[in-house]
């Protein structure tokens, strides 16, 4: 074996089962690297549901989407794509979330902005906000059905046929680049708490993360000993907001950060809700339906849509990436329709716990699985259940509310940059020096930032004579990745272009590769429990787009004479 096939040899793989204790520490930090995105969605989508001085709601919702992402996370890994990949909230759908609550009949009440003003426990203010959440309820759980049919009817296969590179990259870029405002907003409370905080991540990720910090071990051949772990390349936004939350403290302590509210700077204190902590239950267990009956508009489900397809495109990636970094054959075609089909569900789970948002594959999850060199799907599942039972203890949320709003401005600072240069690096499979993709490209990303704008300015210019039309087109033209997706989408399959320029083939040979691998697809990819054995024997399960008819081999037979006589009979196996 050469030095650098050792490099990247797995420990274990997609379907080996490390130790109990190695499964728990690998699925914390799992849960550690997933923690900057899922807490950044509910403090995020406080503002818009007007909970930015209610602490002890954030708190539920932080813990509601904890409990709701491993729940997901938990049914992917054991009847979805089967791969080791962790489900938490979705920024695809934050965007259209936020348009949706910026329209003029969800718009905070001025008096909601004054802490002073704010009795958490009135009827009155949870009404609003709750009124507020129940709408969004609706929306994701109508907009998650049309995800579950594309999964479970097998017609993701359909839809990748005409989305390309160009369609993608706009789409994904726009996510971030929509996000700017919020980023702002919290960060502009403390330009220098928040660039200490980016600082901080940054240095973290990238100039210390090839930095190995030795930590005191223990294991029965090497007794106690040192072992160097990369901390700052799996913990690099856990690290950075610790620290600067234990800076805040420190200010807050000695005085230092002003102690009047209308003073710049108040709201990098810690004690602002210190009260948070003591006043949440320690057990609290999430359920559906806990903000009341969800209501359905047309504008929001026509926003989310453009939400869900986009988190559809993304997983579609995130499947082949997470198979090649497993040691594990690239995902059949019945195992992605299950998978986007379980995503579908879970969002419909989402939607209907009241998280505000849904779910999706968290792509850094991936790439940990690469640092740590365990795809085992097994810590995985140690990573749901942990995320399930930090949702329950209510304490734990009510910790994260308690970060100062600069901190988080600074953490999204890093991470809305990095979601917009995810989508650009799609453009590396297409033909850049084609003056026809620079255009689709240029157009679609110009417009998905003018058209938005201008609709904020001008909230009235929408007048059709008819409400829910209006609303349907002041939510879409307000989401700016919906509006350069959409150009992005037309301009590519119709301006004439060879697959090679648009990229397709370079994108579809970079999903189908997979690393060295030596187990079966079934091994992998069939469901658990001995289901696919029981049900391979029924003729009406061919017809089901996301179960497989038999086990899937990899040996095939280069002449006749060599066929096992049995495989003579009946032929290689076939796949629904």
């Amino acid at each position: 074996m050469s030095a650098e096939e050792d490099k990247n040899k797995l420990a274990y793989c997609v379907t080996d089962v490390p130790p109990w204790y190695l499964c728990i520490i690998l699925g914390i930090q799992h849960c550690l690297t997933a923690f900057g995105g899922i807490i950044a969605i509910p403090l995020i989508l406080s503002q818009g549901l007007c909970l930015q001085h209610d602490g002890p709601t954030q708190s539920h919702l932080i813990s509601t989407i904890f409990f709701v992402s491993g729940l997901c996370t938990l049914l992917q890994v054991t009847f979805g794509i089967r791969l080791p990949i962790l489900q938490g909230g979705t920024f695809t759908l934050l965007a259209p979330s936020m348009a949706l609550l910026s329209m003029p009949e969800w718009t905070c009440p001025a008096w909601t902005q004054n802490a002073s003003l704010v009795n958490t426990s009135s009827p009155a203010f949870v009404e609003v906000w709750q009124s507020r959440m129940r709408a969004l309820q609706g929306s994701i759980m109508v907009g998650s059905l049309f995800q579950v049919l594309v999964g479970f009817s097998g017609l993701i296969g359909l839809f990748m046929r005409f989305i390309g590179p160009l369609t993608i990259a706009p789409t994904i870029s726009l996510i971030g680049l929509s996000l700017f405002d919020s980023a702002g907003t919290s960060a502009g409370n403390h330009w220098g708490i928040s660039a200490m905080t980016t600082v901080l991540i940054i240095l973290f990720s990238q100039y210390l993360r090839h930095i190995a910090v030795p930590f005191p071990t223990y294991n029965k051949d090497k007794k106690l000993h040192t072992s160097r772990i990369y901390i700052f390349q799996i913990l690099p936004v856990l690290l950075g907001i610790t620290l600067s939350w234990l800076i805040c403290y420190i200010l807050t302590k000695y005085n230092v950060l002003p102690s009047d509210p209308d003073q710049y700077g108040y709201l990098a204190r810690t004690d602002l809700k210190g009260d948070v902590v003591g006043q949440s239950p320690w057990f609290r267990f999430p359920y559906p339906g806990q903000w009341g009956l969800p209501t359905v508009s047309l504008a929001g489900v026509v926003g989310i849509l453009a939400g869900v397809i986009s988190s559809m495109i993304e997983s579609v990636g995130d499947y082949h990436a997470c198979a090649r970094l497993s040691g594990a054959p690239p995902p059949p075609k019945h195992a992605i329709n299950r998978g986007i089909g379980i995503e579908g569900l879970g969002c419909l789970l989402a939607g209907a716990w009241g998280t505000g948002n849904g779910t999706t594959s968290y792509s850094e999850n991936v790439g940990a699985l690469g640092i740590t060199k365990v795809g085992s799907r097994m810590v995985i599942v140690a990573s749901g259940v942990l995320l399930m039972v930090m949702g329950v203890f209510g304490k734990v949320g009510a910790i994260f509310t308690t970060i100062p709003t600069p901190v988080v401005g600074g953490m999204l600072m890093v991470m809305f940059g990095v979601i917009s240069a995810a989508g650009v690096s799609n453009l590396q499979y297409a033909d850049m020096n084609s003056s026809r993709n620079i255009f689709i490209f240029g157009f679609s990303m110009f417009s998905g930032l003018v058209f938005p704008n201008w609709i904020f300015k001008n909230p009235k210019a929408i007048a059709t004579g008819v409400v829910e039309l209006d609303q349907v087109l002041q939510v879409l033209l307000t989401t700016s990745m919906f509006v350069g997706g959409f150009f992005g989408f037309i301009l590519d399959n119709t301006i004439p272009g060879s697959k090679h320029e648009r990229g397709i083939l370079a994108w579809n040979k970079a999903h189908q590769n997979d690393s060295s691998n030596t187990l079966e697809s079934g091994q992998v990819y069939n469901l658990p429990f001995r289901m696919s054995s029981l049900l391979s024997s029924s003729s009406w399960v061919r017809y089901i787009p996301f179960f497989v008819c038999s086990i899937q081999r990899t040996t095939f037979w280069d002449s006749p004479e060599t066929v096992p006589s049995e495989a003579a009979r009946h032929g290689p196996p076939v796949l629904c």
